[in-house]
């Protein structure tokens, strides 16, 4: 191509495309040493030269180094970020990622990082993992500007956030008694200790994290896993239909994934593959148990009862088939969820409890039309109340559902979570302000005390109340409009 184009293309500009083929592409280190690779380059470009192997790796050091440092310098100017862990393995090795998330100030579009892809070594405790996560934050210099972090419910990560989380400062402080220190006799409380106990004895204190978020996509997946399997306790009637139902799915999905030709088999008879479900998403037995349905409907039952004949496997029978249609309908506004959630570039925070009191409200309707599923959708209730009744109560997140002009203040209908949203709201409006305030004034006398009086109203809560109120008629078309659709539809 840069042959025919009978240009001579400079050398800096070679190796900057053998360096972005080999970052891009994965490659190793080792493809400029290739002779079929030198071939290529040095036909495309005669008087060009390879890259030797350790030049390369020094040139993408380097690149790194400097991609590093520009974004340091990004977020230097950001005022808050959220982070995001990981911890998995692959090929015998350890590895932790960690993102970066911020609101650009003057377009309000959010901007994504990668931070680190950091191997770990060890064992995975909680403290190795706290350290890990605390020095790079420490590295990015952000470690005071990080609002959360983000986390799957890892009970390594739990307890680091636990034991060395913000949010952990106001429980140390609770219940311990103020005295008065002029009453107080010291020589009644002195405890002697050994120095070198406490020098070991970890305070607590060695790292710094954030408060801790749990994965909402995460929470959902325990909920249609873990949680919906306790329905078969609620109910033996479901208990005996659910198991002999997928009994014989599973049935079905071995069979397909044991030859090829039960494949070609499904595929003359349906015209359409089976979807086999694995074990590491959930979503994927709904999207099995869907395929099969829409088999049934668009083929009819005498497509499932071939392949069932030509397998050697039970037919479902119709209360069996009626039971998978209730199941999709259950499980669907669930998947549905999770879709909106874990949207990267159109999901906030603020969407976390409005979608969740939209699930819940669903599961409601659907519990009074159902006929087999009802343990199912109590489950599904139950496990939802347990895993985010505590994020339900927590005024920072409702007050971020409030701050979206999408929801507003119509995504609930307790009155107290509203309240709580708005005070909160409206006192770090006023924390703001003040420092703002604080920041500008260079000197301080009895004047400038009694400057502002204090039945004036403050610019932000005005602006807040005319954030809040209702969109009339004709300006339905504008952005800030809630939409009139279900918001799971």
């Amino acid at each position: 191509m840069l042959r025919a184009a009978n240009k001579h293309v400079p050398q800096a500009t070679v190796d900057k495309l053998v360096i972005n083929f080999i970052c891009e592409g994965l490659q190793p280190f080792a493809v400029v040493e290739q002779p079929s690779f030198k071939e290529l380059v040095t036909t495309l470009q005669p008087q060009a030269k390879v890259l030797s192997r350790p030049t390369v790796r020094a040139r993408i050091c380097e690149a790194a180094d400097h991609m590093k440092m520009t974004l340091v310098a990004a977020l230097d100017k950001v005022k808050f970020v959220a982070t995001t862990a990981d911890c998995w393995s692959a090929h015998q090795k350890s590895y932790l990622g960690v993102t970066c998330h911020w609101i650009e100030e003057e377009s309000l579009e959010r901007r994504s990082a990668a931070l680190a892809c950091k191997r770990l070594r060890g064992s995975h405790t909680f403290d190795m993992l706290a350290g890990a996560l605390d020095d790079i934050h420490c590295q990015y210099k952000i470690r005071g500007k990080v609002v959360r972090t983000t986390t799957d419910s890892g009970s390594n990560f739990v307890k680091a956030f636990h034991m060395f989380g913000a949010q952990n400062d106001a429980d140390e402080d609770e219940g311990e008694d103020e005295a008065d220190p002029e009453t107080l006799d010291l020589t009644d409380h002195i405890d002697y200790h050994e120095a070198s106990a406490i020098l070991d004895e970890d305070s607590g204190l060695e790292y710094q994290l954030p408060p801790h978020q749990r994965c909402a996509c995460h929470l959902l997946n325990l909920v249609a896993t873990t949680d919906a399997a306790l329905a078969e306790s609620m109910n033996d009637t479901y208990k005996r239909l659910s198991r002999a139902t997928f009994a014989k799915c599973q049935a079905i999905w071995n069979k397909t994934g044991q030859s090829h030709l039960a494949n070609e088999v499904v595929e003359d008879k349906c015209e359409l593959q089976l979807i086999r479900p694995n074990a590491t998403r959930w979503n994927s037995t709904y999207l099995a148990i869907e395929r099969i349905i829409r088999i049934i409907d668009e083929k009819g039952e005498d497509a499932i009862r071939s392949i069932c004949e030509e397998f050697k496997v039970k037919m479902l029978s119709p209360a069996e088939v009626a039971f998978l249609r209730e199941y999709c309908t259950t499980m669907k506004p669930l998947v549905k969820a999770s879709n909106i959630l874990q949207s990267e570039s159109t999901s906030f925070m603020g969407w976390l409890l409005p979608v969740i009191q939209q699930l819940l409200s669903k599961l409601s309707r659907l519990e009074t039309s159902s006929k087999t599923c009802v343990p199912l959708i109590r489950a599904l209730q139950n496990g939802l109340q347990k895993r985010f009744g505590p994020m339900m109560e927590d005024p920072e997140l409702a007050a971020a559902a409030v701050l979206l002009p999408k929801f507003k203040t119509s995504w609930t209908d307790r009155a107290d979570v509203i309240e709580a949203a708005l005070t909160y709201i409206k006192q770090h409006l006023e924390m703001t302000e003040h420092e703002s305030e604080d920041q500008q004034r260079e000197s301080f006398d009895e004047d400038e005390f009694f400057s502002k009086p204090i039945s004036r109203r403050l610019q932000s809560a005005v602006e807040l109340d005319f954030l809040l109120v209702p969109q009339t008629p004709w300006s339905c078309c504008t952005p800030s409009q809630p939409s009139k659709t279900s918001l799971l539809n």
